[in-house]
């Protein structure tokens, strides 16, 4: 409805106050949920990981936090062409998550009392093979 100065006003319905805003696109939690299975993981970063996370660059560490979250909280043996990767023919580490050009390495373990996601290690593009060929167990 316009008013006298031709500009439009704010009816009640459109009062932005009372209405919900959801996220939408790719990172909506709505979107997530129906594909989440209900076994929740927690998340323990080893000490040389926390090291590595307070390394970086605080945007990079936002964006390292927030792909962990919303990736390995959930569904962390998920492997995909190439966001999580199964690392063939070795022990430890177990998985391979991308996050740009940032690396995090990560076990997945099961006990009674629930499951966990280990991150062992965040290395830069660069590095990540050096840490993994050096670090890294292969099974025999």
């Amino acid at each position: 409805m316009q008013n006298n100065s031709g500009d439009y006003e704010l009816r009640d319905e459109y009062d932005l106050s009372k209405m919900t805003i959801v996220a939408k696109g790719r990172y909506a939690p709505g979107r997530r949920i129906e594909k989440r299975c209900s076994l929740r993981y927690q998340i323990i970063f080893a000490p040389e990981a926390e090291e590595d996370l307070l390394a970086l660059r605080a945007d990079e560490r936002a964006e390292v936090l927030d792909a962990i979250e919303t990736h390995l909280r959930y569904e962390p043996e998920k492997t995909s062409k190439s966001r999580i990767k199964r690392l063939e023919g070795m022990e430890w580490p177990q998985y391979r998550l991308r996050i740009g050009d940032i690396r995090a390495f990560y076990d997945v373990f099961y006990e009674s009392q629930g499951s966990y996601v280990e991150v062992l290690a965040i290395r830069a593009k660069n590095e990540a093979m050096q840490w993994l060929a050096e670090y890294g167990r292969r099974t025999e």
